[in-house]
């Protein structure tokens, strides 16, 4: 069976979800949105997990407002601050698909591939839709970064942090996390909490803790030094927050703030909770990883070697769109991209006519805000202005 829509989203986070919302106020648009909301949130982030982002950059985004986090801790009973729990984020984002997103068919896209002036999508019970316009908000799942010396190491020996969810099932046994970032340093407390014996390898000459000058934060100098979503170093921020402007910059100069704004450093609240408490290796690389029994023997780049029960690979994610499994052969040679990135237009639209990426993908032409849930808000303005454009709707 064929059916058709005027626009398909793929993907039901916080940057789908926020999409539909915004879109479904244009008169006459059909818009059908798929996946399952909030499945990487619920089943590839760890059980105790707070987030990295403040409360201020944590909010979906919808047209008017009403379904923001302060609405939602009115509607539940919930009180939250910086370091919103997991779950309490999860909840919010149900919460906001009920309120405002009802219809989100939870089956999986399998192929979206060009069909004349327009795209067409294969679901996984055989139907075909034809739209006019795709939105990708795949999230990044598909993007998670395991390192070549891990390549062939079995999962039960070594895992990314998306597959982190059960720190407790590791009590009792001596893990290595590998990596710097927020994920690692929260990872390695969480299994520290959970009775195992942890140490957290990385190539970084230290571990940074953002937030360590809480006086810049404060009044009066925070408002000037850093924007809303707190996302980059003091100064940065500002520009950040402002994805035109930011844009507007010498392609050098963007590379270079991006690397400042998302530096591997963990938040200054898990600071108390890992310092002098959490073995930790600076400086160093694996540069190998053997299986021996049940066990995995890791060496690093100064010859001293490790043996652990599992390895955590906090490793981040490296963007790079031909891993969304949907994307049809004969469509991705029309995407032009940098680095795996998509270039888009104001509108978040690649070089495929019809086809928009949100989120991660769309950071290289819009800036790290995009990164962040913090960046719904601007991209899907961005978007929705582009189709209210089109001469049908108003």
């Amino acid at each position: 069976m064929t059916t058709k829509c005027d626009v398909a989203i793929i993907g039901a986070g916080p940057y789908g979800l926020s999409a539909a919302a915004h879109l479904q106020t244009i008169r006459g648009l059909d818009v059908r949105i798929f996946g399952e909301p909030m499945s990487f949130w619920a089943r590839h982030m760890p059980a105790g997990m707070k987030l990295r982002s403040p409360y201020s950059g944590s909010h979906f985004s919808d047209p008017r407002g009403q379904f923001n986090l302060d609405a939602y801790q009115q509607a539940s009973g919930n009180t939250l601050g910086d370091g919103i729990p997991l779950e309490h984020f999860v909840d919010y984002g149900m919460w906001f698909q009920r309120g405002l997103v009802q219809s989100v068919d939870a089956r999986k896209v399998n192929c979206v591939a060009r069909n004349g002036t327009g795209l067409r999508l294969a679901l996984d019970d055989g139907e075909e839709l034809h739209a006019r316009r795709v939105v990708v908000a795949g999230g990044i799942l598909p993007f998670a970064r395991r390192p070549d010396v891990f390549r062939h190491v079995p999962p039960a020996l070594a895992s990314h942090a998306s597959d982190f969810t059960n720190p407790a099932k590791f009590a009792g046994k001596q893990i290595a996390v590998i990596g710097a970032g927020q994920s690692a340093l929260e990872t390695a407390v969480l299994l520290h909490e959970a009775g195992a014996a942890v140490e957290v390898i990385t190539r970084s000459p230290r571990v940074i803790f953002a937030g360590q000058r809480q006086w810049m934060h404060k009044w009066p100098f925070g408002p000037l030094l850093y924007a809303w979503p707190d996302v980059g170093p003091a100064g940065v921020s500002q520009l950040v927050a402002r994805p035109n402007l930011y844009r507007r910059l010498p392609r050098a100069t963007q590379d270079r703030l991006c690397v400042r704004s998302i530096r591997p450093m963990g938040n200054h609240s898990l600071e108390v909770r890992y310092v002098d408490i959490v073995p930790t290796t600076t400086g160093r690389s694996v540069v190998s990883a053997v299986p021996v029994g049940d066990e995995l023997e890791l060496m690093l780049d100064d010859r001293a070697k490790r043996r652990v029960s599992h390895v955590v690979l906090a490793t981040g994610y490296q963007i790079d769109i031909s891993k969304y499994p949907f994307l049809s052969r004969e469509l991705l040679p029309s995407i032009e991209h940098v680095g795996g990135y998509p270039k888009l237009n104001r509108g978040f639209e690649s070089t495929a006519p019809g086809l928009h990426f949100l989120g991660a993908p769309a950071a290289w032409s819009f800036g790290p805000l995009m990164r962040f849930v913090a960046g719904a808000g601007f991209a899907t303005r961005a978007l929705t202005r582009t189709v209210r454009k089109e001469s049908r709707f108003s």
